[in-house]
C-alpha cells in the first residue's frame, strides 16, 4: 500500500489529501462541489464538459465554467475526440480558472462513445496521445486523464495506454477498474490498476467501488495507487470524501451525526437556491433530497410529497417537517 496521503500533480500543484471527488454528469455542479469542500474535500472535478460546446461558444456550456474562478483546486473535465478542438477548449478552461485539465477517456455511454470520445479513445491510442500532447503544449496547468482498464476483457490495454499518455505530457492518470464493456456492472478490479501504476512515474488514482474508508484502504493496498477517487458513493453523502481522507491521513473515522447532516443538507440547498434560477432550483433540490433521505425512516412517503412540491418554500417546509420527525424518532 502506498502510505503517502499527499499528492503532487505536475510541478506546482500540491495537495494535502489523496481522496478526490470524481466528475459526475448531472451531479458535480458548483453547489455540490462546494458542499464537498465544506465537508473537508480538497480537489473536486466538474461534470464532463463538451469541448465542442466551449469552442463554438454554446452559452449553456460556457456557463458551466463561470464558478470555476471561485474554486481552488478545481479540475475541469472535458470530452471530445478532435485534438485541435480539445486543445482550444483546454485554453478556454484555463482562462476561466481551471487548476487541472482532465480529459475524459473512460465514459462508457453510447452517445459519447459513438462520437469517438470517452472510452472510445482507448481504441485509438494515437488520437488520445495527440490530444494530450496538443493540450499540454497550449496550457501551463497540469493535464490529467481518466481512463478504464480497456475496452473489454480481450483488450486490457490500460497500462500501455496510460504510458503513452504520460509520454505525451499527462501529469496524472485516474483508472476506473472496469472495462468499457462492463459499464458499471460487476466489481472494479483494483489489482489490475496496479499494472498501470507499475508502468508510470506520474500519480495514478484508483477509481471504482470505493464507498467506505475500509474500501479505500483495501483499494490502495491492492492497486498501490497514489490515491482514490470517489464518485457514486458521494451522491447523498458528500461528506464521504473528507471522512475517508481524514481516515487515511489522520486515522480519524467519524461519521457525521444527524445534526451535522442537517447542517450539510441546509448548506447544499442554500447553494442550489443561490446558483440556479427559481424555475430550476426546485428540480435540483428534489433529486438531492431524495438521495439524502434514501434508507431513512418513512423516506418513501417523504419523497412522494417532495416530488409534488413546486417551489423552494414548499420543499424547505417539507424537509423541515420530515427531519424533525426523524430526529424525534
Amino acid at each position: 500500500m502506498n502510505c503517502n496521503t499527499q499528492l503532487q500533480i505536475g510541478n506546482n500543484l500540491f495537495l494535502h489529501q489523496n481522496v478526490l471527488l470524481a466528475p459526475l454528469a448531472g451531479i458535480t455542479d458548483f453547489p455540490f462541489r462546494q458542499t464537498v469542500r465544506m465537508c473537508g474535500g480538497e480537489l473536486t472535478f466538474t461534470e464532463m464538459i463538451s469541448a465542442n460546446g466551449l469552442v463554438y461558444e454554446n452559452q449553456k456550456t460556457l456557463a458551466m465554467l463561470l464558478p470555476v474562478k471561485e474554486e481552488y483546486p478545481i479540475g475541469v473535465q472535458i470530452f471530445g475526440s478532435d485534438p485541435e478542438i480539445m486543445s482550444e477548449a483546454a485554453v478556454i478552461c484555463q482562462e476561466y480558472g481551471a487548476t487541472i485539465i482532465d480529459i475524459n477517456m473512460g465514459c462508457p455511454q453510447k452517445k459519447v462513445v459513438k462520437t469517438g470520445a470517452g472510452a472510445a479513445l482507448m481504441l485509438t491510442p494515437r488520437v488520445a496521445s495527440k490530444i494530450v500532447e496538443e493540450i499540454a503544449k497550449k496550457v501551463s496547468i497540469p493535464v490529467s486523464c481518466k481512463i478504464r482498464l480497456g475496452w473489454d476483457t480481450k483488450d486490457i490495454n490500460g497500462a500501455l495506454f496510460a504510458k503513452m499518455l504520460e509520454q505525451a505530457g499527462a501529469s496524472m492518470v485516474t483508472v476506473h477498474g472496469r472495462t468499457r464493456s462492463q459499464m458499471f456492472s460487476g466489481r472494479a478490479n483494483w489489482p489490475l490498476i496496479k499494472t498501470v501504476k507499475e508502468n508510470l512515474s506520474i500519480p495514478v488514482i484508483a477509481n471504482g467501488d470505493v464507498k467506505t474508508l475500509e474500501d479505500a484502504i483495501k483499494c490502495l493496498e491492492e492497486s498501490n495507487a497514489d490515491g482514490v477517487m470517489i464518485g457514486r458513493a458521494a451522491i447523498g453523502s458528500p461528506w464521504i470524501i473528507g471522512q475517508v481522507a481524514d481516515g487515511l491521513h489522520k486515522g480519524i473515522h467519524k461519521a457525521p451525526d444527524m445534526s451535522l447532516i442537517l447542517d450539510i443538507i441546509d448548506f447544499h440547498l442554500e447553494m442550489i437556491e443561490q446558483y440556479y434560477t427559481k424555475d430550476v432550483a426546485p428540480k435540483i433540490c428534489r433529486k438531492h433530497l431524495a438521495w439524502y433521505t434514501k434508507g431513512m425512516r418513512n423516506s418513501a412517503s417523504f419523497r412522494n410529497h417532495l416530488f409534488t412540491a413546486k417551489t423552494m418554500e414548499e420543499i424547505r417546509s417539507l424537509a423541515k417537517d420530515y427531519f424533525q420527525m426523524v430526529i424525534k424518532q
